[in-house]
């Protein structure tokens, strides 16, 4: 349960912080972190009488449990409708909150009919449709005229891409819940008291990568006298973020998931170029020779987390909070120790680390709200709390507990964790711990609780491996600095083509490569492209050139 919180906690971890938070007085001589607090930005003005705005809202494990340990606030009374009332006049209300499934049901119903609250929040998908149905406001003038320099700032770190989403035949039909990119990059996670016992040094290319596979297949690293453990960790989910075959294929320049330039400049889809196929041979190889569990096309990545705790499992490739999948092996075998490496290249140059844009989830406004420009004011607000010069971290985003879920909007920094590693890297160098900001703060208690007597010290363990001088976070340094990342060159909101087909063609692609792997004859790769193509991939594939046109690509 402990590791469970850990690993919340680093997933919906947000920092950057305030600049000044005291000392700074308006004309009536309040400090500016006084909630009372008038602003001078248009986008922070509060409305005189208070307005009402409301919204759905799913009530999440996580939240539940939160607002459990919040005895004296609810979801509709807490710090920060609190603050919303208090400093913008909007006055938060929810027309229903439901869990899990059912929430998506009664959404979904919502949707279909137009019967939606003031403001919604849907996925690309739904947005288009929306907007297709006349059903929500153009948010063009009411961004430009609203959103502070701040929340401009923050929406545009990664560049244009997590507006470009939202914009749909040039219009911006919703405001982004932006995520973050960048912290969406692989790394290689190998034991390395493995790589210790067998003579092994980290990978520097491919080839060294399946050498260190075969070993810990094959030469018994755990020294059990048992031929029961495995070299590289996969799900039958290919994609997700920790126990991925996404950064392995990068190694083979295949970037199955996001769309790239071809040599003439025009965008082609990563996952029917030939480089997949290539990538795909060496893991049916791999599968073929124990190095992959022959059961993995059943598991999820609960289960092959269980067998990463039990010490089966040497390497997989993952993101950042990889540290904390697994950190679990630790309460197994104590002395089982891992370290992020960067992911390899078979040419043995320096690989590329595919990205795609985050960000897929919008506030949309119904059409004919009086205000749509509140969501606005409302994600000015929580920027500014948060990491702006009146920001109060300890009060509005973590108190121990991460009270930020209280909001309904929860926009943040994309940036905010490589951020805090340089304040904690330039600390580190410097022994100057007063460039570290609030979040940096909050881990470098954590690293220091790991190198401490503290009974408690091993829950600091992930965050070192993350955070710490040789951590992934180091390596994400790494690759910004080398130009490693490669972003998704399509940002737009899904055509239409994509809302018709592209689930289906998914389906196909996941099947086909895992078929693959498991053994079936590598040609159906090239069976698959050609299907792929035939049942809507070519039309998509138009659709996304005719949209880099506009963007300045070739027509």
């Amino acid at each position: 349960m402990k590791t469970k919180l850990l690993l919340i906690a680093l997933l919906f971890v947000q920092s950057l912080s305030a600049c000044e938070q005291n000392g700074i007085t308006n004309h009536e001589g309040q400090t500016k972190t006084d909630p009372s607090f008038l602003y001078q930005e248009p986008g922070l003005s509060p409305y005189d009488p208070p307005i009402e705005i409301t919204f759905v809202r799913e009530m999440s494990d996580n939240l539940e449990q939160l607002l459990n340990g919040l005895p004296d606030e609810t979801l509709e009374d807490n710090r920060w409708s609190r603050l919303y009332k208090q400093v913008l006049g909007i006055e938060i209300t929810y027309n229903w909150v439901d869990q899990g499934e059912q929430y998506y049901k009664k959404l979904g119903a919502a949707l279909a009919s137009g019967n939606i609250p003031d403001v919604v929040e849907v996925n690309a998908q739904q947005l288009r449709q929306l907007a297709n149905a006349g059903w929500i406001e153009d948010l063009t003038s009411v961004y430009e005229t609203y959103a502070s320099s701040f929340t401009k700032q923050v929406l545009t770190q990664e560049g244009p891409g997590a507006l470009e989403t939202a914009t749909i035949d040039g219009r911006l039909m919703g405001i982004p819940q932006n995520d973050s990119s960048i912290e969406r990059a692989m790394y290689i996670w190998i034991r390395t008291d493995w790589l210790d016992q067998l003579g092994l040094l980290p990978p520097k290319s491919m080839e060294d990568v399946l050498t260190i596979s075969k070993a810990f297949t094959e030469n018994d690293p755990d020294r059990n006298g048992k031929h029961d453990t495995y070299g590289l960790a996969l799900t039958y989910y290919l994609w997700d973020p920790v126990l991925s075959a996404t950064g392995f294929m990068a190694g083979y320049d295949a970037f199955p998931r996001i769309w790239v330039e071809d040599e003439s400049g025009k965008l082609e889809y990563g996952g029917i170029q030939p480089e997949v196929k290539t990538a795909l041979a060496v893991l049916q190889k791999m599968y073929a020779q124990g190095q992959i569990d022959n059961e993995f096309a059943f598991k999820d990545g609960v289960k092959v987390k269980k067998q990463i705790a039990a010490g089966k499992i040497g390497m997989m490739y993952g993101e950042q909070w990889g540290s904390f999948v697994v950190q679990e092996s630790r309460e197994h075998d104590p002395n089982a120790q891992w370290q992020a490496f960067p992911i390899v290249s078979a040419a043995g140059e320096i690989a590329k680390v595919p990205l795609r844009i985050s960000t897929d989830r919008y506030w949309a406004v119904r059409k004919g709200y009086e205000h749509p420009e509140a969501i606005v004011k409302l994600f000015n607000l929580y920027l500014e709390k948060n990491w702006g010069d009146t920001a109060q971290y300890e009060t509005y985003y973590n108190t121990l507990l991460p009270v930020w879920q209280l909001s309904p909007v929860n926009p943040f920094p994309p940036m905010k964790n490589l951020e805090a590693f340089r304040q904690l890297e330039e600390a580190r160098k410097t022994g100057n711990s007063d460039v570290l900001e609030d979040e940096a703060k909050f881990i470098q208690e954590k690293l220091e609780l790991y190198v401490s007597e503290n009974e408690d010290r091993e829950s600091g363990w992930g965050w070192e491996r993350t955070y710490g001088p040789e951590g992934a976070m180091a390596i994400l340094d790494q690759y910004e600095r080398n130009d490693q990342l490669l972003f998704d060159q399509f940002a737009g909101a899904p055509t239409a083509t994509m809302i018709d087909k592209e689930m289906i063609l998914d389906n196909l692609q996941l099947d086909t490569y895992i078929n693959i792997i498991l053994g079936s004859p590598i040609d159906e790769f090239d069976q698959f492209v050609d299907e792929w193509k035939r049942i809507g991939g070519d039309q998509i594939t138009s659709e996304v050139n005719e949209w880099y046109a506009h963007q300045g690509g070739p027509s």
